[in-house]
């Protein structure tokens, strides 16, 4: 008590589910493939069409865009970030959003797959089930310039589930340097600022909306497996939390108080 130069909290890493709620079940499935799609059959090679379709779309997004195209491999799963960390930083030094890079790396999903089996008629029918598949996934690395460095990873199978990565202190500065407010940074949140109050205001704004226009403008731009058809028949990503860290940062004015404070609290 009366040692507290700083106290703010705010949402730190942001890790959210993105998924199409209309193809939940078989039966969304055939919806899908028949109704939607109009094809007398909903046999499971057009899962394999729409895939190429988008594999094709991200090579040719890559390439018309100067993109690197980065490769992870199965010792890479800790260190993604690191290695995309030069993209990044050359994204953030012209000062204006966009793809960084393109990661690919073959990972474990749970998508549609399907089972032939025959009627008493003899004709050929599908039996639709979710799986544990390994399967190409596109990492999208982005620099914005609301949330900094960010990414949408999107599975290249059907019903092609996606998760994406924010850090809400990263947005937090943005905002605060747009206003004016002065701070000290530290690599994951702040070591000081000239208005405290104004800073966890800012802080204190960001939610569920913020967060969806942040994904519907770049789900605009980014190639994927949908078109604007399907999103007009609601087959399209909605967000749900995945997992969500708050952090809050205590600044003391002496260290012997940060001491005596983790003492106390041990």
């Amino acid at each position: 008590e009366g040692h507290v130069a700083l106290d703010v909290q705010c949402l730190d890493r942001i890790y959210l589910n993105a998924y199409v709620p209309k193809l939940q079940s078989s039966a969304q499935v055939v919806a899908f493939l028949s109704d939607h799609l109009g094809y007398p059959f909903p046999s499971p090679a057009l899962f394999n069409q729409i895939g190429q379709r988008f594999r094709r779309a991200v090579a040719s997004f890559a390439e018309a865009n100067g993109i690197p195209w980065v490769k992870f491999g199965k010792d890479d799963v800790g260190g993604k970030l690191e290695l995309m960390r030069p993209h990044l930083a050359r994204q953030a030094a012209t000062g204006v959003s966009g793809v960084a890079a393109i990661g690919v790396a073959q990972e474990f999903q749970r998508v549609w797959t399907a089972y032939e089996r025959e009627t008493s008629t003899g004709a050929p029918q599908w039996w639709f089930t979710k799986a544990d598949r390994r399967v190409t996934c596109y990492y999208f690395y982005l620099w914005d310039a609301d949330f900094g460095p960010t990414f949408i990873k999107v599975c290249s199978c059907f019903p092609y589930p996606a998760k994406i990565w924010l850090n809400g202190d990263e947005w937090a500065k943005r905002q605060a340097t747009q206003v004016g407010i002065g701070f000290t940074e530290l690599s994951n949140g702040f070591a000081a600022t000239n208005d405290p109050a104004a800073l966890q205001e800012i802080c204190d704004r960001l939610g569920p909306g913020t967060i969806n226009v942040f994904i519907e403008r770049w789900l605009a731009r980014l190639p994927l497996p949908f078109t604007d058809k399907d999103r007009d028949a609601g087959y399209w990503w909605e967000a749900s939390m995945r997992q969500i860290e708050i952090s809050r940062t205590i600044v003391f004015d002496a260290p012997r108080h940060a001491r005596g404070f983790f003492e106390a609290l041990v």
